[in-house]
């Protein structure tokens, strides 16, 4: 559904709606908003402001697999018209073009510019299967992100190629294992046995591989990252239950991927494989901005943003990798996350007042080049393989000085330009 449908819906004051269809509209649009990756403090915020649009008085609990939503008419005696809602959701994942007309549906709504049913109607639109364009999309982006990721970091063309082939050959894993319950609870330690394998054979039989970049490579897409930064910021807005679990999936996510890998490579090991393991980086800088290119257009199409917002999205992302590598270079790489991350938040709110739209469209992009995930996971491995606490330590401390760096430039990012909107 486009704006330009939004606008031709004839007018429908909400008010006129039932307190149980208010209710009803409020509670599928907090279950929507959780599914497209939305943080529980933005959540939350956000919520309630719908709810007061509506004459509603609102009281949202967020965790990262479901919402406990409260809800009671002011018009009426206090306790005569409390109802609760209890939702069961899995994780969010991220989906702007979802998102963004998401919120124009709100603000139809709350601006009576369409009734509740209408809206209802609007959201359930955003469930079309994406058919096979949408698939062909998913396996580009893994490829394209897992050796854009390789050649960001000026890995030899071999370990590029690897990367971006297994990243191909981990989408298609998970086509099969998202559709049970049983693979798919194992899919991310079934795609780093796949990514452990096939960089140990290419590294056995084709030539030398930066062994474990290019597995960190190759599973890029399913580091996580952003959970991680978006776990410490819950924590640091005082919603410690949600950024608690969402830290603990993290982790869990991250031993996963440990797993998988390790078995890999004992399994090589057991049948006699060796593989020849170099570390080099030779590639100039055409290539690595080059890669950071690839990457962006690679994240835009995982993000499922819309088309318009392509430029938005690859700019953000090349503006957060920009600002990050040279204020690191000047200041230290701490200092170049931080300013990154504050003057991507601040560009995305400021993005919202003026475009009225989700400024998430900026800040996600323009921070996914800074999120640990491939440093935790490089720091787990090297423990695991070494078991021994200092191969992994420098690694770990890494991984908290750029957490923090993160989380302090999104709260600073937010006071430089308050956001118009919680989304």
């Amino acid at each position: 559904m486009s704006a330009e449908t939004l606008a031709s819906i004839p007018v429908s004051a909400p008010s006129r709606a039932t307190y149980a269809q208010r209710v009803a509209f409020v509670s599928e649009m907090a279950g929507r908003l959780h599914r497209y990756g939305t943080t529980a403090q933005r959540l939350e915020a956000a919520v309630v402001a719908l709810a007061q649009q509506l004459d509603l008085d609102c009281e949202p609990w967020s965790n990262p697999t479901g919402l406990i939503l409260s809800f009671s008419d002011p018009t009426q005696a206090i306790g005569s018209s409390d109802i609760t809602r209890v939702i069961r959701l899995g994780p969010g994942d991220t989906d702007l073009h979802k998102l963004a007309m998401a919120d124009e549906i709100a603000d139809a709504v709350s601006t009576a510019r369409m009734s509740i049913a209408q809206g209802h109607t609007a959201l359930r639109q955003l469930d079309k299967d994406p058919g096979m364009r949408g698939k062909v999309q998913m396996l580009l982006s893994f490829t394209l992100g897992s050796a854009g990721v390789a050649g960001l970091w000026r890995l030899p063309w071999l370990d590029i190629a690897t990367a971006g082939v297994t990243g191909l050959l981990i989408g298609l894993l998970l086509f099969y294992t998202d559709r049970r319950v049983a693979t798919r609870e194992a899919s991310d330690a079934l795609a780093a046995l796949l990514a452990g394998f096939v960089a140990v054979l290419v590294a056995s039989f084709i030539g030398p591989l930066n062994l474990n970049s290019t597995i960190i490579a190759s599973l890029v897409i399913l580091l996580p990252g952003m959970s991680l930064t978006n776990a410490v910021n819950e924590l640091a807005s005082q919603h410690w239950v949600s950024g608690t679990a969402r830290f603990a999936g993290a982790l869990t996510t991250i031993m996963k991927l440990t797993v998988g890998a390790m078995i890999a490579v004992t399994i090589a090991n057991f049948i006699g494989l060796e593989p020849v393991v170099k570390a080099s980086r030779p590639q100039s800088d055409w290539v690595e901005w080059g890669s950071v290119l690839v990457a962006s257009f690679a994240f835009a199409m995982l993000f499922r943003a819309s088309r318009r917002d392509y430029p938005w999205v690859m700019a953000a992302s090349l503006a957060g990798y920009a600002i990050s590598r040279y204020g690191g270079q000047l200041w230290g790489g701490p200092a170049g996350i931080f300013l990154a991350a504050m003057m991507l938040t601040a560009a995305g709110n400021l993005f919202g007042r003026l475009v009225q739209r989700p400024g998430a469209i900026i800040r996600l992009p323009g921070i996914i080049m800074l999120v640990p995930g491939s440093i935790s996971l490089r720091g787990v491995l090297n423990l695991a393989q070494q078991q021994n606490v200092n191969a992994g330590e420098s690694a770990l401390l890494t991984v908290l000085n750029v957490v923090m760096a993160l989380v302090a430039g999104l709260l600073f990012g937010n006071l430089l330009v308050p956001a118009r909107k919680n989304l």
